[in-house]
């Protein structure tokens, strides 16, 4: 345990932050989950929504520093290329 009252403060944020990290990362997991059930549905409007929403969800996570870019990037590539895939 931190013995410094900055330490305690430390803590208190870490474990925030943490915490709305994982909530971050589990919508994001959902978004894509929605896109893929979209695409195994065939529903091109109903997918290239849920794309559009997952691909705002990736960029925020990556300008807030949650995801890395290129992690964002590959994630955001696969989605649109199964989407693509759909169209064709």
């Amino acid at each position: 345990m931190p013995t410094k009252q900055a330490a305690f403060k430390s803590l208190r944020q870490s474990k925030k932050h943490a915490q709305r990290n994982i909530i971050t990362k589990l919508g994001i997991a959902d978004a894509i989950r929605a896109v893929k059930k979209a695409i195994s549905a065939k529903d091109l409007k109903k997918a290239q929504d849920a794309l559009k929403k997952a691909v705002k969800l990736l960029d925020k996570a990556y300008s807030r520093g949650i995801m890395k870019l290129n992690a964002v990037s590959r994630k955001k590539s696969r989605l649109m290329k199964s989407v693509k895939g759909l169209v064709k």
